[in-house]
């Protein structure tokens, strides 16, 4: 039997009100709730079974910039989930490209980051520049090095607009943790005196351009996460549901921390039924 552990149940008694069940739609993140690191986590399939059989719109979202929806997929396959298309998917990378394009069509960039991050960017019409870019662009990558640090610092200081995927400092993996897209931009931040934009989550635009992919409204989409510190308060701040999965990140002590609260609280996504929230 499914299980749920309500936090705000007046919120979710009042959401629900009116609405038609089934007619929900579904963003959620994918590290920490969908898998850690190469090991799906238990009873996924079946909560994927369950957005199929219900005819639940769902997007997975990522603020892992280094893969193209593609290789998302092929990842996804590879660990027995079947029946997902790219349109399935969007990545931080995604909200990047999509972002710099209403603010700058066709400009330059220098990109510290994963080949996602950089074939998204080429899709949305930039060029790469070592000289004079419009933009730097930094990512989660494990090809990092001084010398990246350094010629963004220089650029940045001669007037390139500083970008960041995402804040997370940390990404759960089958072992443990990992550094994240934020552990790197520390050193560039020191160095400059300068903080990035940040396209990703907790940046609520991101959400928005997710439920503009799926064609939903805010009072109809939950945001499912591990993460209080961007998912929840992502979701929370685009006008979401939310629902906190103790599979990743958070934990219910850690939840105490924040002043605000998800929606719901679960163990993981085993224990959603996307009709009931």
């Amino acid at each position: 039997m499914l299980k749920s552990g309500i936090v705000n149940q007046s919120a979710a008694t009042h959401g629900n009100k009116g609405k038609n069940v089934g007619k929900r739609s579904i963003i959620s993140d994918m590290d920490g709730v969908i898998y850690r690191g190469k090991e799906l986590i238990p009873g996924v399939r079946e909560f994927i079974d369950r957005l199929h059989t219900t005819n639940t719109k769902f997007l997975f979202l990522t603020n892992n910039s280094e893969q193209t929806t593609l290789d998302l997929k092929r990842k996804l396959e590879a660990m027995g989930l079947e029946g997902l298309t790219e349109e399935n998917f969007i990545t931080a990378a995604m909200a990047t490209a999509t972002f710099l394009h209403s603010q700058k069509p066709s400009g330059t960039v220098y990109v510290i980051g994963g080949g996602g991050l950089s074939n998204e960017l080429y899709n949305a019409g930039f060029s790469v520049s070592e000289s004079s870019p419009d933009y730097v662009v930094v990512g989660k990558t494990s090809h990092y090095n001084f010398d990246m640090i350094k010629k963004a610092c220089t650029l940045i200081s001669k007037g390139a607009k500083f970008i960041a995927t995402n804040p997370d400092v940390i990404d759960p993996t089958e072992t443990g943790f990992e550094p994240a897209c934020g552990a790197l931009l520390a050193p560039i931040e020191r160095a400059t005196g300068k903080k990035p934009y940040i396209v990703g989550k907790p940046n609520a635009l991101m959400m928005m351009i997710a439920k503009k992919k799926l064609g939903s409204h805010s009072e109809d989409t939950v945001m499912i996460g591990d993460r209080m510190d961007t998912d929840i308060v992502g979701g929370m701040e685009a006008g979401m549901r939310t629902c906190l999965v103790l599979s990743g990140v958070s934990t219910r002590a850690t939840v105490e921390e924040y002043p605000y609260r998800p929606t719901y609280i679960f163990d993981s996504v085993a224990d959603i039924d996307p009709q009931a929230l």
